[in-house]
């Protein structure tokens, strides 16, 4: 089966490459020669994993997946959230982001955190939404060079370092988008389409 993945991340593709273990052909953006920014406009995961996918379904009438994914801070209300990956503006500079939410914590004595990732399917014109979550906590200083966005102030429960310092394999023993796109492999292995 082919999807699309309507993202222009390559670091999120290469993520959901290893986690299918090549059950699946994902597509990207540019292998189906599509060159756009889609928007984010919402202020939901779910609402913004939706306009990713049905934007691209309009565009190939093919089967497509999106995902949002927003780090969620306990003492900052549930911040970045939805604005993560332009936290400290429109530039989507991760270390401008990753400074702003160190600032923000320095004096707040719960540094408890998670991910969350809503994930977007859309086959034959109908939707399905599935959703992971990693819960952890934010470090007071960056430590760790692999991964990318906040992976080097984050320590997921069960581990003492950051995702920034573990390879692929070992983030997805923890991973938020893991677990989203682990329930829409399962329903795909499942689906069956009807007439």
């Amino acid at each position: 089966m082919k999807l699309i993945f309507a993202t222009n991340n390559k670091n999120k593709v290469e993520e959901i490459k290893h986690l299918t273990h090549h059950k699946f052909e994902i597509l990207t953006l540019q292998e189906v020669g599509i060159d756009i920014d889609i928007p984010e406009p919402h202020d939901t995961l779910e609402a913004n994993a939706t306009e990713k996918s049905t934007t691209i379904y309009k565009l190939t009438n093919e089967a497509v997946f999106s995902e949002d994914t927003g780090l969620e801070v306990a003492a900052l209300n549930g911040a970045p959230g939805v604005k993560s990956a332009r936290y400290a503006g429109e530039g989507r500079n991760m270390q401008d982001n990753i400074d702003k939410l160190l600032h923000e914590l320095k004096d707040k004595p719960s540094r408890a955190a998670q991910f969350r990732t809503v994930a977007s399917l859309i086959i034959n014109g109908t939707e399905y939404q599935f959703e992971g979550i990693c819960k952890g906590h934010i470090t007071t200083t960056q430590d760790g060079t692999s991964g990318f966005g906040y992976d080097p102030v984050f320590i997921p429960e069960g581990s003492d370092i950051t995702f920034a310092n573990m390879d692929v394999t070992e983030k997805n023993k923890y991973s938020h988008r893991k677990k989203a796109v682990q329930q829409l492999i399962d329903f795909l292995n499942d689906y069956q389409p009807t007439i």
